[in-house]
C-alpha cells in the first residue's frame, strides 16, 4: 500500500516537471483562480480515500485535512492580485510544513496506519505547494525543471567533493556517525536503487521545501549572499531537531544538517535545476546509510 500511495503522488509531482503541463495549468488557474480551491479539496479527498482504504478515516481527520489544504489555498487566493509581503509567503509555507513536522492529528489515527497516512500527507503537502507557488502564484526561481545543462550534473559532484570530508569529519567528531564500514552485501544495482528511492522519497520533496521555496524567498529578499545560505541552512538544520537517532532535541543532527544545508543551498544557487541539489542530497544520504 505504501508503494502504491508513494508512486501515485510521485507521478503527479514528476508530471509537473513538464513545461507543457506547467504552462497549461498556469493558464487555467490564471483564467479561473477559484479552481485552486478545487485542487485543495481534491487533495483532501485523495487523502481521505487512502485513510478510508485502511479503515482509519473519521470525522475529525476529514475536517483537519480539509482545513489543512484549504487554509493555504485561501491565503494564496487572497493575495493573488498583488505582491504580498514575505510574511504571507512564509506563513503559507508554515501552514504546509508545521502540521507535518509536529504530527498534528496523529492521536486520531490508529498506530498501524500512522506511517502510511503521514506519507500521504507529505505527498499532499508537496503537491499543494507546487500548485500554490509554481502554478498559481508563479513564483520565480524555484528551478522546478529537469536539468538544463552540464553544470546541473557537475555542481552536485563538486558539492559532494566538498561536503563528504567536512560532514564525515564533523559527524565523527560529534559522535553522530559510526566508523566507516563496508556493507556485507552491496552491489551497484542496490546502491543505485537506494539512491533513486531516497531521491524520490526524501531529497526531492525536502529540496522543494527548503531550497525551492524557503531559500528562494530569502534570496529574493536578501540576495545571493552567504547570510542567505546560512539562514536557509539553519532552518534546514532546525527541521532535524526532532529526528533520531539519539535524544531529542537532536543538536548533533541539527549541526550536521545545517552544514549540509549550506552546501546544498550553494549547489542550488549555482545550478538551473532543483535536481542538482536534490541529487547531492540523495547522494549524501545514500553514502551515510550504507557506509557509516
Amino acid at each position: 500500500m505504501q508503494t502504491v500511495v508513494a508512486a501515485s503522488f510521485l507521478a503527479v509531482i514528476l508530471a509537473l516537471l513538464s513545461r507543457r503541463v506547467q504552462s497549461y495549468l498556469t493558464k487555467t488557474l490564471a483564467a479561473r483562480p477559484p479552481l485552486i480551491f478545487a485542487v485543495a479539496v481534491s487533495l483532501a479527498a485523495w487523502w481521505c480515500a487512502i485513510a478510508a482504504a485502511v479503515h482509519a478515516l473519521n470525522a475529525p481527520l476529514a475536517i483537519l485535512i480539509l482545513l489543512y489544504t484549504l487554509l493555504p489555498a485561501a491565503c494564496a487566493f487572497a493575495v493573488r492580485h498583488r505582491v504580498p509581503p514575505a510574511s504571507i509567503d512564509f506563513g503559507i509555507i508554515l501552514l504546509l510544513w508545521f502540521p507535518l513536522e509536529f504530527s498534528v492529528g496523529a492521536a486520531w489515527i490508529r498506530k498501524p496506519a500512522q506511517g502510511l497516512l503521514h506519507l500521504a500527507a507529505y505527498g499532499v503537502a508537496i503537491t499543494l505547494a507546487l500548485f500554490l507557488f509554481l502554478l498559481f502564484r508563479r513564483v520565480e526561481g524555484m528551478k522546478y525543471n529537469l536539468p538544463l545543462s552540464a553544470r546541473d550534473f557537475l555542481n552536485p559532484l563538486i558539492g559532494f567533493a566538498i561536503a563528504a570530508p567536512v560532514l564525515i569529519a564533523v559527524g565523527r567528531a560529534f559522535g553522530f556517525l559510526d566508523p566507516f564500514h563496508l556493507p556485507a552485501r552491496l552491489s551497484p544495482m542496490r546502491l543505485g536503487s537506494q539512491f533513486l528511492l531516497i531521491l524520490a522519497a526524501t531529497a526531492l520533496p525536502e529540496e522543494i521545501l527548503f531550497r525551492g521555496l524557503i531559500q528562494n524567498f530569502l534570496m529574493q529578499k536578501l540576495g545571493p549572499r552567504f547570510l542567505t545560505l546560512l539562514l536557509a541552512g539553519i532552518i534546514f538544520g532546525c527541521a532535524h531537531l526532532d529526528n533520531g537517532p539519539g535524544p531529542l532535541p537532536n543538536w548533533r543532527y541539527m549541526m550536521i544538517a545545517t552544514i549540509a544545508g549550506v552546501i546544498y543551498g550553494k549547489v542550488f544557487e549555482k545550478s538551473s535545476s532543483i535536481f542538482a541539489s536534490a541529487g547531492l542530497h540523495a547522494l549524501v544520504n545514500t553514502i551515510k546509510h550504507n557506509f557509516f
